[in-house]
């Protein structure tokens, strides 16, 4: 059964000109892209989805970040998507990521590392709807 997973490319991904090559990555795999839209993601719509890490002492850097230039947001589907894409993305700190893996191979720090994926069915539902929705 196919399922469907946010992916983000981040500020960093975007700017080193990075977008083609994960999107390879992720169609190499076999998993299939249903949407895709690039826009500069506002503050009030970061501290949304980092809420998580409110109060941690990178969450103002995070946000700068995450609204400091484009990003790529991408519907994800295919069998067992939320879990392929995260073993393909790698380590969340990219210094700890694997070689082979998209935050290994392209990852600069914690923070800078490339791009965001759902860690689960659940967070994926929430966060597909939080980033595309009907007003789009």
């Amino acid at each position: 059964m196919n399922e469907q997973t946010l992916v983000i490319i981040k500020p960093d991904g975007v700017a080193r000109r990075l977008t083609g090559r994960i999107i390879q990555r992720l169609e190499d795999k076999g998993l299939t892209i249903t949407d895709i839209k690039m826009t500069t993601m506002t503050a009030e719509l970061a501290k949304e989805h980092y809420q998580h890490l409110q109060g941690r002492p990178f969450f103002d850097e995070l946000i700068a970040f995450m609204t400091s230039g484009p990003v790529v947001y991408l519907i994800i589907e295919g069998p067992q998507a939320v879990a392929v894409v995260r073993r393909m993305i790698g380590a969340t700190n990219s210094l700890e990521a694997e070689p082979g893996t998209i935050r290994g191979d392209f990852g600069l720090s914690g923070t800078q590392n490339i791009i965001h994926a759902s860690d689960t069915p659940e967070n994926a539902r929430l966060e597909l709807l939080r980033f595309f929705t009907q007003s789009d």
